[in-house]
């Protein structure tokens, strides 16, 4: 699937809602946001949910879910209640393929200075953020690993690992790990014996992994209870648990430059009121707020000209081209294209 915007116009009542209405607030409308809570949810809720609902002069509602698979099992049963859902770019990418996500209007949300590939017809970027290798700043000093192939050497860095449950952001660092090149990464897993290599080096790893972890605040928890040596995670994660006492810290080398997006549900409820809130939640001034709770960076490059981040922020984000010049960023027409068999593979590794 091509990371550009599909324009084509929304269909039925939706489309002649929003044209009616243009850009307007519906003063005292009620929106429910599905997230997916802990650290990052609640920062969220502080730079956008809040302030957002206050301009706008409506209530949004929050709650949280497990993922694109239960947004499906709701449209297929005709009984969703989400307005709004903040999902990964795959399953953004999933939602847009299989035709349970509303397409969007981007002449309505404005992404003209959005950071490229961060939004879909049917999902718009919010955060961008990095999958790291992270390790304990206790047992390894701040001279911890500073590539995959390091968090592979247990012989150079012996100590538990953890590591993901499922297979996404985990095949392209094991393929680091066993020295292709970050420009060749996709190539190489363009074929099921790619992927057969990527899951023989986890192989390697396996009896070294304490935990796999299944959740973003899973693994921030691992490393501020000092459960296991180093980890992979999300780093706004891992910087909530520093910020909180873990003996924690990252590098960006080699790291999984992604982002989450903002989707609306087929069936949603109040769709046209959704359609606005992204819109809101999408400009620059409310994106700039999304670095002061967690460090994710914004879509929205517009935010860093608002004042809000100051320079010593804005240089650990993934966003700023120091580090994501050193990163790789996700591919999703891999994903599209290969996620179901690599899964599979996947969890028929772990259980061996």
């Amino acid at each position: 699937m091509k990371h550009q915007i599909i324009r084509k116009a929304c269909s039925g009542i939706l489309a002649l809602g929003i044209a009616a209405a243009g850009q307007s607030v519906l003063a005292g409308g009620e929106v429910t946001v599905a997230s997916w809570g802990g650290s990052y949810q609640a920062a969220q809720s502080k730079a956008l949910f809040q302030p957002v609902a206050e301009a706008m002069g409506i209530t949004i509602r929050e709650e949280s879910y497990k993922g694109i698979g239960q947004v499906r099992t709701k449209v297929a049963a005709g009984a969703v209640p989400w307005d709004i859902i903040d999902t990964g770019s795959g399953g953004g990418a999933r939602g847009c393929a299989e035709d349970i996500l509303i397409d969007l209007d981007y002449n309505m949300i404005d992404v003209s200075n959005f950071v490229t590939d961060t939004y879909l017809s049917c999902c718009v970027g919010t955060i961008v953020f990095a999958t790291v290798p992270a390790w304990n700043t206790e047992t390894y000093g701040m001279n911890g690993p500073k590539s995959w192939a390091d968090f592979w050497d247990v012989d150079k860095f012996p100590g538990t690992r953890s590591i993901r449950g499922k297979m996404h952001g985990m095949l392209e660092p094991a393929l680091m790990a066993d020295g292709v090149p970050i420009g060749e990464v996709y190539n190489v897993l363009d074929s099921e014996a790619g992927i057969n290599r990527a899951l023989d080096k986890i192989r390697e790893l396996k009896p070294h992994v304490a935990v796999w972890w299944g959740s973003g605040a899973q693994h921030a928890q691992l490393m501020k209870d000092g459960e296991v040596d180093m980890a992979t995670g999300w780093n706004g994660r891992f910087d909530v648990a520093k910020a909180d006492g873990a003996k924690v810290a990252y590098t960006y080398n080699g790291a999984l430059q992604d982002y989450d997006c903002f989707a609306i549900p087929k069936g949603a409820p109040n769709a046209e009121l959704a359609m606005k809130v992204i819109a809101e939640m999408s400009k620059a001034e409310h994106q700039a707020n999304i670095p002061q709770y967690i460090t994710y960076g914004p879509t929205n490059s517009d935010a860093y000209k608002t004042g809000k981040i100051d320079a010593a922020l804005s240089k650990n984000l993934p966003s700023h081209p120091d580090n994501a010049k050193s990163m790789l960023p996700v591919n999703q027409e891999w994903y599209a294209k290969w996620e179901k068999k690599a899964s599979e593979m996947y969890q028929d590794m772990m259980t061996e």
